[in-house]
């Protein structure tokens, strides 16, 4: 029987949340990563811990079959593999970021300076598509030091609150890339393989709608219920049952989380009356 290989980050907020993600899904890992590997109790999935700029490679080349990092890592890398499905977590942006002692009045503010990144593919991609000429300084890591110490007059690097870039005296001054989790494979995967990478990206599909919608029920007046279907279409359309008292329903539907208080805000103004919100655990399409 075929086992889908899959890379995760080894350590980190992305290792954290990729792992929850695996579990929500119903997969029982073992706990801990001191081992590099670890075989799932009841599906066919075995998980490499990895570093995430490794990831890209190992799955052009099958070491793994599928993958989560960041979209920036896989844009990065250049490899040949695909990318399946945003994920909706680990969100951030690489940024062009310069002293904050120093005036900004656009891109060309960058002409002739150099610039200090551990990005320099998607780096030197945004420069040349602004015309901007600058020169790039790629370094591992500890990017946000470069300005200070005259290894360069700004950088590009990932940004998720910005606190520290603000700790080492610089300012985010352009976005150039907004990044978040996704996952990739390879496109080699034999037949079984996709059978079982459908399998999960199922589970996965249905663990994040659960999480974008959340289930709401409510009382109104038998008179109200029109307005409040168009208000409530749910899924395919809210479901309405008759309560003991004469001339009144329960209506059940599922909201979008992104437009929830606005649909609340609609419903009370059109009768709804003890509105309940319940999460959602699964949500199957």
């Amino acid at each position: 029987m075929s086992t889908l290989k899959i890379a995760i980050q080894k350590k980190g907020r992305l290792s954290e949340k990729s792992l929850a993600l695996l579990k929500s899904c119903g997969i029982n890992i073992p706990n801990g990563t001191a081992s590099l590997t670890a075989k799932a109790k009841n599906f066919p999935l075995e998980i490499l811990y990895l570093r995430d700029d490794d990831i890209p490679q190992y799955v052009e080349q099958q070491v793994a079959d599928i993958g989560i990092l960041g979209l920036n890592e896989v844009l990065e890398k250049q490899k040949d593999v695909r990318q399946i499905e945003a994920l909706g977590f680990s969100n951030c942006r690489l940024s062009l970021a310069i002293p904050k002692a120093q005036n900004y009045d656009g891109l060309s503010y960058f002409n002739n300076k150099r610039i200090a990144t551990s990005y320099p593919e998607i780096l030197g991609s945004f420069l040349k598509e602004q015309n901007i000429l600058a020169s790039i300084e790629e370094i591992g890591g500890s990017v946000e030091i470069a300005p200070s110490i005259g290894l360069a007059d700004g950088i590009c690097d990932i940004v998720s609150s910005g606190s520290t870039l603000l700790t080492n005296g610089l300012k985010e001054v352009q976005v150039i890339l907004k990044s978040e989790a996704v996952l990739i494979a390879s496109n080699q995967l034999s037949e079984s393989k996709q059978q079982l990478l459908d399998r999960l990206l199922f589970r996965m599909r249905a663990v994040k709608n659960a999480e974008q919608n959340k289930y709401i029920l409510l009382n109104a007046p038998n008179t109200a219920i029109a307005a409040i279907s168009d208000i409530l279409p749910g899924m395919k359309s809210p479901t309405v049952m008759p309560l003991a008292q004469e001339g009144w329903s329960s209506v059940h539907s599922v909201v979008n989380e992104n437009d929830f208080w606005q649909v609340i805000d609609k419903l009370k103004t059109a009768g709804a009356q003890g509105i309940l919100v319940v999460p959602i655990q699964k949500m199957i399409a």
